[in-house]
């Protein structure tokens, strides 16, 4: 986001392969810097040698060992020390070693990049009309996903990375340093394959999930599109893709054909994420937990014996609250999971039908408006949630040795988030050690 201490200049060129998490495509040219000495008089791009950071008015570590000892470790009066992509150091300012560059932050507050681990980005097509009938109470015909599935089928590469990299650099203006992305826009061979393989170029986490819905060809024969996900499709996919992925729900796979899917991927060393329990309550939470899979995806409609799942296993419910905002649907009960002892992340679900978003901080107001969650809950969430969803622990956090993803806010507590929904707050981003605005 844009503000007046940093104004991007326009997009540039598609960049190499990020293994990292989420870039922009290339680093914007300097705006107005953050007060302080070399770093900040050079504005964005990367900085030889150490840089601290001073002057942090609140800092969310989400150590509980450093600062105040909650869940999210706040340090007043803060400062962090970046070195080779790394932090190297966290404390108070009075504290700070010596660096080679400073920048300070004026009173801001600062937090870990955002951690985005469930998106759908490479797409071709729009589906405004489709949104606006829905909002308006009308009637529509139009196809839902698999209108979006004709226009990718229909688009080439290059327009197809073209929008995954602009959405990317919308989220990294928001934010976010690591996300993660699907395929299942293609549902063929050919482009499920070439949606990871794009996709592959700017984040290593990507998912596949030729198991989004049955398309029109196979629609008398959901069983033979099992058959073509879990064998050519799988064969052609696993390659580029770290995660599998189904979307349970009625209309879409059984649980007997999800575990199919998830189970031939597990095979091939992917880790399953479930889409479940988004639509009606159904077997969705419960077949994820039973799998190990990292993350069940919605949770939207949740007995009893699903939260008590959650709670008890290692798989992390992640909350997609832009869906509910965009379809009018029912909240997810975000106090139920937590007090429960589930792990909760908060992610964006950006897609363009149901969650056309590509911003956390949005998420985290709807999460704390919504869906019963504290700023503070909401704030690791989207942070160390995140990373636990993607089963990272050098991302989410403001620690000696996690990767230099941190966000300064123009404002002094991360509350503001919540309590100023809609603003641009986000002044200034270092993703991976290298300040991109």
């Amino acid at each position: 986001m844009t503000s007046p201490q940093n104004t991007p200049a326009a997009p540039g060129p598609a960049a190499a392969p990020d293994p990292a998490g989420t870039r922009a495509p290339t680093a914007p040219a300097p705006g107005l810097p953050l007060g302080g000495t070399a770093a900040a008089a050079e504005g964005t791009g990367a900085t030889a040698g150490s840089t601290a950071v001073t002057g942090i008015a609140a800092l969310v570590t989400n150590d509980p060992a450093l600062g105040d000892g909650s869940r999210l470790g706040l340090i007043r009066d803060a400062a962090v020390v970046i070195d080779g992509g790394r932090i190297a150091w966290v404390g108070e300012s009075a504290a700070a070693p010596a660096a080679d560059h400073r920048v300070d932050a004026q009173g801001r507050a600062a937090l870990p990049g955002f951690v985005d681990s469930h998106s759908h980005l490479v797409f071709a097509g729009d589906r405004t009309e489709e949104f606006n009938a829905r909002m308006s109470g009308r009637p529509y015909t139009a196809g839902g996903i698999r209108t979006t599935v004709a226009a990718t089928r229909a688009a080439g590469d290059g327009a197809l990375e073209a929008t995954l990299v602009r959405h990317l650099r919308e989220a990294l203006r928001q934010g976010t340093t690591t996300f993660e992305t699907k395929s299942g826009y293609g549902l063929t061979a050919h482009d499920e394959e070439r949606a990871l393989r794009i996709a592959a170029r700017h984040t290593e986490e990507v998912t596949f999930l030729g198991a989004h819905i049955v398309p029109p060809e196979y629609a008398g024969d959901p069983d033979g599109y099992v058959s073509l996900v879990t064998g050519e499709m799988l064969d052609a996919c696993a390659p580029h893709a770290r995660w599998i992925d189904v979307f349970c729900e009625r209309g879409a796979f059984d649980a007997d054909q999800a575990r199919a899917v998830l189970t031939a991927g597990r095979a091939r060393g992917l880790v399953p994420r479930v889409h479940a329990n988004q639509l009606t309550a159904g077997p969705g939470v419960r077949l994820a937990v039973e799998l190990g899979a990292a993350s069940a995806d919605h949770c939207t409609h949740l007995s009893e014996e699903d939260v008590a799942a959650l709670a008890s296993g290692d798989t992390v419910a992640t909350l997609l609250p832009g869906a509910e905002f965009s379809t009018r649907g029912a909240w997810p009960n975000a106090r139920r999971l937590l007090d429960a002892g589930a792990t909760v992340a908060l992610s964006t679900d950006c897609n363009p039908g149901s969650s056309f978003t590509s911003s956390v901080p949005f998420c985290i107001a709807l999460a704390v408006r919504d869906m019963g969650m504290t700023p503070d809950e909401a704030v690791w969430s989207a942070t160390a949630g995140g990373a636990a969803a993607l089963r990272r622990t050098d991302i989410g956090r403001i620690t000696p040795g996690a990767r230099a993803d941190l966000v300064l806010l123009d404002a002094p507590s991360h509350v503001h988030l919540a309590y100023r929904p809609g603003v641009p707050l986000v002044s200034a981003v270092w993703q991976a050690g290298t300040r991109m605005y």
